[in-house]
């Protein structure tokens, strides 16, 4: 578990924003106690609060491409990096860490959003763009991996806990319209979170925030067959052995 945090802050000083990074990270050096990175430019910074299981040595982030056009903090576990990084390095990008932060970058670089569709894992990934300004932010299909994020105006805030926000961001003023949602279904429902004005990305999706405007898009949804489709009937007509095999190979 690491933690990772980040102010894109188009009228603000860069001074003044290392500053507020420290104090998110200090929020949630619970999350990754063994080092903390950070990156700032005049619009933008990233932090990482990191716990180090891949590449000790090398793997502090945040962690850049080749030209330093593109930066990372994340959160997670990319199962299939092994197997990603061949077909990015016989494209001609180069590495210098081992570690599955640095593939997501480098994926990234060669096919934006749609990078996603070619992770297997967990995360949380926040990706800053110096040459257009963008910042994208991605979480994992089912929400394994926490992000929370604030935006007021041209500036916005995120993080893996909402006490990093806190901490120099809005006040934690209660929503009574999510309160209603708590008492019914024992949990804001996303992209709510109990304080106004504070959301979480929800599962499956990822955020873009440019000069001009913040988008929110699914990349992944759930698929269920038609009940009474062809694939529904294939499937009802596989002896119940079959799935229990297959589910604790899976398993």
């Amino acid at each position: 578990m690491c933690g990772i945090a980040g102010i894109v802050d188009r009228d603000g000083a860069g001074a003044e924003r290392e500053g507020e990074l420290r104090q998110m990270l200090a929020m949630i050096r619970h999350r990754g106690p063994d080092q903390f990175g950070i990156y700032c430019d005049e619009r933008a910074g990233l932090g990482s609060a990191r716990l180090s299981i891949i590449d000790l040595s090398t793997g502090q982030q945040p962690i850049a491409n080749e030209d330093q056009s593109l930066w990372i903090v994340f959160n997670g576990e990319i199962f299939n990096y092994v197997e990603l990084r061949p077909e990015l390095e016989a494209r001609g990008h180069r590495f210098t860490t081992n570690t599955d932060t640095e593939v997501i970058l480098h994926l990234y670089e060669e096919l934006g959003p749609e990078c996603l569709k070619r992770l297997n894992g967990q995360f949380a990934i926040a990706i800053w763009n110096t040459r257009d300004q963008t910042l994208f932010l991605a979480r994992d299909r089912l929400g394994v991996r926490p992000i929370f994020y604030t935006q007021n105006g041209k500036r916005l805030l995120f993080g893996s806990e909402i006490k990093a926000l806190l901490s120099v961001g809005p006040g934690a003023e209660l929503d009574g319209q999510v309160l209603q949602e708590v008492f019914t279904y024992w949990s804001p429902l996303s992209p709510h979170t109990i304080f106004r004005n504070i959301f979480e990305l929800p599962p499956g999706h990822f955020l873009l925030a440019g000069e001009h405007e913040t988008t929110i898009r699914a990349y992944w949804k759930p698929s269920f067959c038609d009940a009474n489709g062809e694939a529904a009937q294939q499937a009802a007509s596989r002896p119940l052995e079959q799935y229990v095999e297959e589910f604790r190979d899976l398993l």
